[in-house]
């Protein structure tokens, strides 16, 4: 896995360094490492790609936007769409929380820390073009590495359901990065490449 090749100096690293070690205890493996850990990873690797010259600001949000993801089950919440919210919604800010305080245990002052709460809290959407960069890579990622376990996940689920999930997806996406998964840039899974096109009207 690629790690981040631009450095923007000792805060940076540091913050990167701790955001790392608080995903290396996620007890949850995926391709015989942490989940959280890979994630984080993945989440870099694809910003890499598809803004290089990405503001400190969103490397660190792209990093940090699972952080211990694991520590706040689904479960905590009412197993209802309702209760999904409102654990998404949790989620944000915790997230957001903690790569605030971590970031300032590296010595970031508290414009840098809010700037990276704000995009890792999702905050702003559509108008923060720092969030919404994070929003791209989100889903990025999602579409190269998770789509087709989660399609696995879910044989009971019908053509117009997946069609329906796969637009919710693309309508999130700033037309930028549409046009980056479509480039070849993404490695799309191909089983499913003839259902996102028609999804998305290809």
């Amino acid at each position: 896995m690629k790690e981040i090749k631009r450095q923007f100096g000792e805060c940076f690293t540091r913050a990167i360094a701790l955001f790392d070690a608080a995903n290396a205890k996620d007890p949850n493996q995926d391709e015989g490492q942490p989940k959280e850990l890979l994630y984080a990873q993945r989440m870099s690797d694809m910003l890499s790609r598809y803004a290089p010259d990405a503001p400190e600001a969103v490397e660190l949000a792209a990093r940090a936007q699972h952080i211990q993801r694991w520590t706040v089950p689904r479960s905590n919440y009412p197993m209802t769409k309702e209760g999904y919210y409102q654990w998404r919604t949790g989620l944000y800010g915790y997230h957001a929380a903690t790569a605030g305080e971590l970031m300032k245990q590296s010595g970031y002052e508290d414009g840098m820390v809010e700037q990276v709460k704000a995009v890792v809290g999702k905050v702003g959407l559509r108008i923060n073009h720092e969030t919404q960069m994070l929003e791209d890579v989100i889903n990025l990622v999602f579409l190269e590495h998770y789509l087709f376990a989660f399609a696995s996940s879910k044989p009971d689920y019908d053509e117009a359901k997946w069609l329906a999930i796969l637009r919710k997806t693309w309508k999130k996406m700033s037309e930028q990065s549409q046009a980056f998964a479509l480039s070849g840039s993404v490695n799309l899974p191909p089983t499913l490449v003839p259902l996102i096109l028609k999804a998305i009207g290809h």
